[in-house]
């Protein structure tokens, strides 16, 4: 696959089929993925590939917790400013739009953007997840560095023709995915990522709109 088109059919798939993912193909993306850098090749990045039971045993115990009403987990990190400004919060407000939009589920119907919501714990359906943890002593420089790791999977994967699912939503529920993998103290859960392949009948599929180049990139060349 073109580099080109592995960027641009990249998207955020929330619905996929329940075709396992081939264990080769995720050694092929994750070794790849390894060249992806990192200030002083420090290589921040732990990550957890998980399948079969063990999957099946996070996503159960999640939604046992959803379902019991438990409160999330304890913050490890900010996901994001507590009062986000202009253009960020529009263009917040407007993916969410966008998101439910696609679902038929109008702004008001809070208990049906919940449920819609929920789906994470399952990982969409999908059959296989990546949990992406970083050391608790690690910089801003450092999580920048997990960030270009992820992308360098996602694109990876779409060169295996298989689709993927960042889900900071997983780290709302850190305990219960280190209740079953048991990573070291030091780790901190930074996201979840569902990955298999899509499902095209799941309905609710949206591609976001991206802010125009003059709004994000400026060209300083003399002209």
């Amino acid at each position: 696959m073109d580099v080109y088109e592995a960027v641009t059919s990249r998207r955020a798939v929330r619905g996929f089929t329940d075709r396992p993912v081939p264990r080769e193909a995720l050694e092929r993306v994750l070794s790849a993925a390894a060249r992806a850098p990192s200030g002083s090749n420090l290589q921040p990045w732990r990550a957890y590939v998980v399948t079969g039971e063990p999957l099946a045993e996070i996503k159960k115990r999640a939604v046992g917790r959803l379902a019991a009403g438990d409160s999330w987990d304890e913050a490890e990190y900010e996901m994001y400013p507590p009062a986000l400004k202009s253009p960020y919060h529009e263009r917040r407000s407007a993916f969410g739009e966008q998101r439910y939009g696609a679902l038929g589920i109008p702004r008001e119907d809070m208990e049906a953007r919940q449920r819609a919501a929920s789906a994470n714990w399952d990982c969409f359906g999908a059959p296989a997840a990546l949990f992406c943890y970083i050391d608790r002593g690690m910089g801003r420089p450092q999580w920048s560095d997990v960030g270009m790791y992820l992308q360098t999977v996602m694109l990876l994967l779409r060169a295996e023709r298989l689709h993927s699912c960042t889900q900071m939503a997983w780290a709302k529920f850190h305990r219960t995915v280190a209740a079953v993998l048991s990573p070291p103290e030091e780790l901190v859960l930074f996201c979840g990522m569902s990955i298999g392949f899509e499902c095209v009948t799941a309905g609710g599929d949206v591609r976001t709109g991206r802010a125009p180049l003059d709004e994000t990139v400026t060209f300083v060349d003399g002209r």
